[in-house]
């Protein structure tokens, strides 16, 4: 077990829980041998490379979030340990089997779903999972009316994630309604499902901190499957800031240097009324609706210059309350 900063990681090798590491393609048909072996090499470098500057981009998206320094460690550490065992594979040592399933807590809009959707185009590029797509889903989506019902709802459910991760938000909620709940059906079938899936599923529960903490305790048996905990911190003022400007800057609008200042007082006070408020969702809804603002304004005018078009005044920012939640 490893700990970092708060961040909880297991690489366990516990009873009746497969690798998920696959062995290359290229090492289970090693026995076909290309005639010609420059030509060989050459196709392998040219996959490789183009394997790395994609990989590479992932990584470049993962590191340019604001925020989440721990989070990117852990990634980090996942990545750099598939491919060493990977790399022992291919010497004949023995492989550590690496399980991979995991819980996200956090408040809302502290980027839970942003870095699973990277995880899982991380993952399709080690070849550790086939497609890296994410199917994301709710209690609603796995509970079904009647008995049987919500068995089958999680098995489709699941059907849709093979070969990428299925994402629970919320995912305390299928305890919510103790031992005659048919959410406890639906965590039944999920269990097996990781069971029966074992190389070409990844599941990740996410929700807050406490609630997550809870619904862990009330299934003993399900801590030990989920070996990864990653906790996702509220934002700081400064981190805000920083996110805000971001959002701006790829729709190709600025914060006036006065805009910005107004922006950093508003997001105070908004903490300081509803301190898990203040995250990415928020900042994301003011900056849209400033946009919305600057546009009525300038449509008042028969023309606007490339600098008016692009700056968010404070006036721009003035929101009402019902703006900020």
């Amino acid at each position: 077990m490893s700990h970092l900063m708060g961040i909880r990681i297991t690489f366990p090798s516990e009873k009746n829980q497969a690798p998920i590491v696959q062995t290359p393609r290229t090492e289970r048909n090693a026995a076909i041998v290309d005639s010609s072996s420059e030509l060989s090499r050459g196709r392998k470098a040219a996959h490789h490379s183009s394997e790395n500057g994609t990989m590479a981009e992932i990584i470049a998206e993962l590191n340019a979030l604001v925020g989440l320094s721990t989070v990117k460690r852990l990634i980090h550490e996942i990545q750099a340990y598939i491919e060493i065992q990977k790399r022992r594979t291919r010497e004949k040592l023995v492989a550590e089997p690496l399980v991979l399933h995991m819980i996200f807590r956090g408040n809302p809009g502290t980027g839970k779903t942003t870095v699973a959707r990277l995880i899982g185009r991380l993952f399709k590029e080690m070849e550790v999972l086939q497609k890296g797509h994410i199917i994301e889903c709710e209690r609603a989506d796995l509970v079904g009316e009647y008995i049987g019902h919500t068995a089958q709802k999680t098995r489709d459910m699941v059907k849709k994630a093979l070969g990428g991760i299925l994402f629970i938000d919320e995912a305390y909620s299928l305890a919510r309604g103790g031992e005659k709940d048919f959410g406890k059906e639906a965590i039944d079938a999920l269990v097996k499902a990781m069971e029966d899936h074992k190389t070409d599923l990844i599941l990740i529960l996410a929700g807050y901190k406490h609630e997550m903490e809870w619904f862990l305790q009330t299934n003993p048996g399900l801590r030990s499957r989920f070996p990864i905990h990653i906790d996702f911190p509220d934002y700081s003022i400064e981190e805000l800031l920083s996110i805000g400007d971001s959002m701006l800057k790829t729709r190709q609008y600025q914060f006036t240097a006065e805009a910005r200042d107004v922006f950093r007082f508003m997001l105070q006070g908004v903490l300081n009324s509803h301190p898990y408020a203040g995250n990415a969702r928020l900042v994301r809804n003011m900056v849209e609706k400033a946009i919305r603002k600057q546009a009525v304004r300038l449509y008042a005018k028969p023309t606007s210059s490339r600098e008016e078009l692009m700056g968010i005044l404070p006036c721009d920012l003035n929101l009402d309350d019902d703006d900020l939640k």
